[in-house]
């Protein structure tokens, strides 16, 4: 078996980057983080023969379940709205600079209903095949292919945002050139 270490450094971006489309920049680097954690604690019993990433996003899922859950659990922090002193760009939104377009991006994501979110993040992004995409989500593989296809469609209506500076990024799936 590999050393846990090369694991890290093997998958460790692709995890990071399901963390991202399933659960937005803000939490993705603490739901990586426990991700880890436990793989590390689980890592000794695993098979053989595994598939090291499909366990690895099973992993990620359920720590972003859990993330969901406590963020519903949270209470809402409203800002004192007499005291904004910015003023709203263009869509309402205050102005972020360099990482507008992965605002943009998440925004996007963070539309999708959470099983095409999280379909698409799993396919598109970690390069799962659609038999394990269904096996983490608890369906079948054509439920699996809909909500991708559909999520998919629909990113593809709604991202990038209309602009000069709007520019479609190569999926890592694509990268990776795997078919499934």
């Amino acid at each position: 078996m590999k050393p846990f270490e090369r694991v890290v450094a093997e998958h460790g971006a692709t995890v990071l980057r399901v963390c991202r489309a399933v659960l937005g920049p803000v939490d993705a680097e603490d739901a990586w983080s426990e991700t880890f954690l436990s793989a590390l604690k689980a890592y000794p019993r695993l098979d053989e023969g595994a598939n090291v990433e499909a366990w690895l996003v099973t992993i990620a899922h359920r720590k972003a379940i859990d993330v969901t859950r406590v963020r519903a659990r949270a209470p809402i922090a409203v800002p004192d709205v007499a005291g904004l002193t910015h003023e709203p760009s263009r869509d309402g939104l205050p102005e972020r600079g360099v990482e507008q377009r992965d605002d943009d991006l998440w925004r996007a994501l963070a539309a999708l209903p959470p099983k095409q979110r999280q379909a698409v993040a799993y396919h598109h992004v970690a390069g799962l095949p659609y038999q394990e995409v269904a096996a983490i989500l608890g369906g079948t593989t054509e439920a699996a292919r809909r909500a991708a296809s559909d999520g998919m469609a629909t990113l593809r209506r709604t991202y990038p945002p209309a602009g000069p500076s709007a520019a479609r990024a190569p999926s890592a799936r694509a990268s990776k050139g795997s078919a499934s």
